[in-house]
């Protein structure tokens, strides 16, 4: 047996443009706890539009924490007060009845309101174009177990890699610092010796866009690494700065 529906009031950022002005609308909803964030807010959306009304823009499209489309800020926390899942995994039985649930979209220069909840993210997508690709000799195709590769740098590319490119980094900083995100791409090609070749160029440009993109600088609070729906370590960060530093020294030097 299911049980019984709670009453909420939301409290969702609306805003038309990246040029308007936007405000908190409150609604009045009633939920099963069983719904997921989304479900609710795509229920909402359906009594809206049944009134004539505009409904509220998100993004999503996985819903299964793999794509990382559906961040939003709940009650001042990226994805949500529920630690290591992205808000599509977020479930309204983490409510109680009669909560107030402020919505909001991820904020950052780099990441400008299309409307209402969303974002534009393309910084992020700027930042890995730069990062360029992986130098692959040709002809035949070798066994995977013929590239030596150490079982704990092989476990902590695969780490660095369950980065989905969220944004939650970004907006839990209150720097609105990429450093996570960034480091996290660095380190998954930096530790395999596929990403060997072009390992000092890969860091520097990527660094040169990530900040020509307007994020921030990372003062090291942990904020980022703390609500990252998929744990992604600091450890990275320190990882990246070395490869800055020594391909600082080795562009110098070549």
């Amino acid at each position: 047996m299911s049980a019984a529906n709670i009453n909420l009031k939301l409290k969702i950022w609306r805003q038309e443009g990246p040029n308007v002005v936007g405000n908190f609308t409150d609604y009045d909803v009633e939920v099963s706890p069983d719904s997921s964030f989304l479900e609710m807010l795509d229920e909402l959306n359906n009594s809206l539009e049944k009134e004539g009304k505009d409904p509220v823009a998100f993004e999503s499209d996985c819903r299964e924490g793999i794509c990382g489309t559906c961040g939003l800020v709940i009650n001042g926390q990226p994805h949500g007060p529920v630690p290591k899942i992205a808000t599509c995994q977020l479930h309204m039985r983490n409510f109680n009845n009669g909560d107030t649930i402020w919505i909001e979209p991820f904020r950052a220069k780099a990441f400008p309101i299309i409307k209402d909840l969303m974002v534009d993210r393309a910084a992020f997508d700027d930042v890995m174009y730069a990062g360029g690709f992986v130098s692959v000799n040709t002809g035949g195709v070798p066994d995977a177990n013929e590239i030596p590769i150490q079982k704990d740098v092989a476990a902590e590319a695969f780490d660095a890699a369950a980065c989905i490119g969220c944004g939650a980094c970004v907006a839990a900083c209150k720097n609105a610092s990429a450093m996570l995100f960034v480091s996290a791409k660095v380190s998954q090609f930096s530790l395999l010796p596929q990403g060997q070749p072009e390992k000092y160029e890969r860091v520097q440009q990527m660094v040169k866009v990530m900040d020509e993109k307007g994020f921030g600088s990372c003062t090291n609070t942990y904020a980022c690494e703390a609500e990252c729906p998929k744990g992604i370590s600091v450890k990275n960060i320190s990882r990246m700065n070395r490869d800055y530093l020594v391909s600082k020294a080795v562009s110098k030097t070549v």
